[in-house]
């Protein structure tokens, strides 16, 4: 019977069609004809309720990569999720072997994705008790009567195995018949070897405690789950659209680009939405990390997942659910879990040959010991399988991830999207950060900054007749004049003028009452024949320190002149002052003229300053930057500035809430635009690579203890276990720690 399915790639939304091919080879579970004559690659994804560690993950890997037409395995362990790159015409093969290891895989779609299943349930609870009660009372009737081999003792140990050490010693038989050195191969052969010298008891308490391990890892695991789902989890499920006259509740799946949707006080924005009536007080920090609210109006942008702290607003909605920016955030922190970072890499190459050569330790010892020392074959033997269990790497490996996946938690939390754990520790190498100029350390909108009086009439008279003019024009330093005038004086109204006309490349004209008005550049003014030395020394001051000077003239003589400027944002010059202390450059790269962009640097304490750089000029002045400073980070707005984010080590994109462009670009994104949180970045990536160093310290330093004390004769089977979950756990909750980083 063909199963017929029709799962989609999680990433290109690609369907496979069923197929009938079921002819095996020679009995083996690979199958033929498997591979896909197209040159396509597809994907699918799939959850395995019992793939918790790297330990399992490496069993996956060396079941599934020898499969010809599998492509590529991405792993997310936080969400027990196996992603399958392959050319495939058949999948049938893939469960078939996830199900020889014990690992049974659920094929998901956007029905089960987030279906999720009790790290511990209440069976496997009883099961822990019976089985710990069992061991103990195993070992205290073995003291008591000075038999470890007794009828009642075996009878023990075989209950207190069976309720809870089933799972693991499946896994054990899977690790020796496919000879994967991993925790389980060693603990069946300390399984074997305690029955073979008769150590029930210790056998019994080995396996009850590292059941008791592999749930409370699981549960610890399970914080750092919880932390990504709160990150991930943020929109509501459902919208109020208008339909007709009427506002109705409908799932956000169902919810199509341009409807009309509603969001009130307390409640969650549904989708990416744009507003179109209303006013409302919005909390974006679940998006952006920002700590205040933002006031939203008409035209502004609405993220899905923020929270309308006051007001009610209605908006046109203006990306799907599944291409929203939470819902991009959470595709790339997924993405970002399945990547392996420098000391990930470095731990799993170093257990590769760690794992073998202990245990050919252990042989060594259980061949030599008798020779060497005093002690009969059965002891040494029993030594060796201490050593064995206590050498177990499984407290190094997982240190790695689970440290990653904290720190990537912990900025996402403060609006830092990171892309993949590589970035995340090598932030911490960065000796200097190139910042674009407009939309970075500038707000990117020109604002009105002077104010210079040039006759007898009040500045604030001046200033509305401008405005009038400008109001009538779409230029942004016009833009910028009106909208100056209206932070003065919001309530009052422009004035009327009459024969508007635009003078191109200078400026613009009309009638106000009866009176000719021109508003214009230096260039108008000369024209007009209206200069004087006077003027020119307030137009040098204005144009020499980068602003745009505007002048409003009579029919006469010039009555009022006007500065324009990209303002400053607040948080740049804490933004260079943070690095500075951090011993890392700033360095500015701009298209604009030089004048403007060394006034800028001036002001914020930059001393390395560059202007009219097209992007592939940029591109090159990364890498002259890189020859000189070592690692360079570029922070630009993801469009413009893609050349030079892709030269530089890190490229940091500002403003990602908006552009879709800056999460693709860059290797770190800055929701908010706050230019500060560079230095968070930074100094975050400096704490994981601090916590790192602990972890393998602490789980290197751990081991090379016990076994010191097994060699010498003063570790048991237990005491190895105990030695090994106390190390996993001790770097699992260190590593943890970072999820509570707070770089304020």
């Amino acid at each position: 019977m063909t199963e017929i399915r029709n799962t989609h790639c999680c990433k290109h939304g690609c369907s496979r069609l069923p197929d009938n091919s079921h002819i095996k080879d020679g009995g083996s579970s690979r199958l033929t004809a498997n591979v896909s004559t197209s040159s396509t690659v597809r994907c699918d994804r799939y959850r395995i309720e019992k793939m918790d560690c790297p330990t399992e993950e490496q069993m996956i890997r060396k079941q599934l990569e020898p499969i010809p037409g599998i492509v590529k395995l991405d792993f997310n362990l936080l969400e027990r999720q196996l992603t399958i790159h392959h050319k495939l015409d058949n999948v049938n093969i893939i469960t078939a072997e996830l199900d020889s290891l014990g690992m049974s895989a659920v094929p998901l779609n956007s029905s089960n994705e987030r279906l999720t299943v009790p790290v511990i349930s209440n069976r496997q609870k009883w099961q822990l008790l019976i089985s710990g009660i069992a061991a103990m009372t195993a070992e205290a009737v073995a003291w008591t009567t000075d038999n470890e081999a007794s009828i009642l003792v075996i009878s023990l140990a075989a209950l207190s195995v069976l309720t809870a050490g089933l799972p693991t010693l499946k896994k054990g038989v899977i690790a020796l018949r496919t000879f994967t050195l991993n925790i389980y191969f060693l603990m069946s052969l300390a399984f074997i070897g305690s029955i073979i010298i008769s150590k029930w008891p210790e056998l019994a308490m080995v396996v009850f405690l590292f059941a008791v391990a592999e749930t409370i890892e699981a549960l610890s695991l399970e914080k750092a789950r919880k932390a990504i789902k709160a990150l991930t989890a943020l929109a509501p499920e459902t919208a109020e659209v208008k339909t007709g006259d009427e506002w109705l509740e409908t799932p956000v799946s169902d919810v199509a680009i341009g409807s009309r949707i509603r969001v009130r006080t307390g409640s969650r924005v549904p989708l990416d939405s744009l507003v179109e009536s209303g006013q409302a007080a919005l909390d974006q920090s679940p998006v952006t990390g920002e700590s205040m609210p933002v006031d939203k109006q008409c035209g502004d942008m609405l993220f899905a997942g923020s929270i309308v702290s006051d007001g009610v607003v209605e908006a046109t909605v203006t990306a799907l659910a599944r291409e929203s920016t939470l819902a991009r955030i959470a595709t790339a922190i997924q993405e970002a879990q399945s990547q392996r970072a420098p000391t990930q890499r470095f731990v799993d190459n170093f257990a590769h040959y760690y794992t073998p050569a202990v245990v050919l330790l252990s042989v060594v010892i259980a061949i030599s010991g008798p020779f060497l020392f005093e002690g009969g074959w059965s002891y040494w033997f029993y030594q060796a399988l201490v050593v064995l269990v206590i050498a177990c790497p499984c407290a190094l490996v997982i240190s790695t991830p689970v440290t990653v996946v904290s720190g990537l938690a912990a900025a996402a939390k403060h609006g830092i999207l990171i892309k993949g754990g590589t970035y995340l520790e090598n932030g911490r190498l960065l000796k200097a950060i190139a910042f674009d100029k407009t939309g970075t350390l500038t707000s990117g909108k020109p604002a009105l900054t002077d104010m210079i009086p040039c006759s007898d009439m009040p500045i604030n008279q001046a200033l509305l007749i401008a405005a009038s003019l400008d109001d009538h024009s779409t230029h942004p330093v016009a833009k910028a004049l009106v909208e100056g005038w209206r932070n003065f004086q919001p309530i009052n109204s422009m004035l009327s003028v009459e024969n508007f006309s635009v003078i191109n490349g200078h400026g613009v004209k009309g009638q106000i009452n009866g009176t000719c008005w021109s508003l214009g550049n230096h260039r108008l003014v000369e024209e007009l024949g209206v200069c004087s030395e006077d003027l020119e020394s307030k137009l040098s001051i204005l144009e020499n320190s980068g602003k745009t000077a505007i002048v409003l003239c009579s029919e006469s003589a010039p009555v009022a002149l006007f500065g324009v400027a990209d303002t400053i944002r607040p948080e740049s010059i804490q933004a260079v002052s943070k690095l500075k202390q951090m011993n890392v450059e700033s360095i500015m790269l701009s298209g604009d003229n030089p004048t403007t962009v060394n006034t800028i640097a001036a002001r914020l304490g930059i001393s390395h300053a560059y202007g009219n750089l097209m992007p592939e000029v940029k591109q090159n002045k990364i890498s002259e930057l890189k020859a000189e400073f070592g690692h360079v980070g570029m922070v630009g707005d993801g469009v413009n500035d893609a050349p030079a984010l892709a030269r530089a080590d890190i490229g940091i994109a500002m403003g990602v809430a908006g552009t879709a462009t800056a999460l693709e670009t860059a290797d770190v994104a800055i929701m908010d635009d706050n230019p500060k949180k560079v230095a968070d970045f930074i100094m975050l990536s400096q704490k994981t690579a601090t916590i790192l160093k602990q972890n393998i310290t602490f789980a290197l330093a751990i081991k090379l203890v016990f076994l010191l004390l097994a060699i010498f004769s003063h570790a048991t089977l237990w005491m190895a276990v105990f030695a090994d979950m106390g190390a996993s756990l001790l770097v699992v909750f260190n590593g943890l720690r970072l999820i509570k980083h707070n770089p304020n």
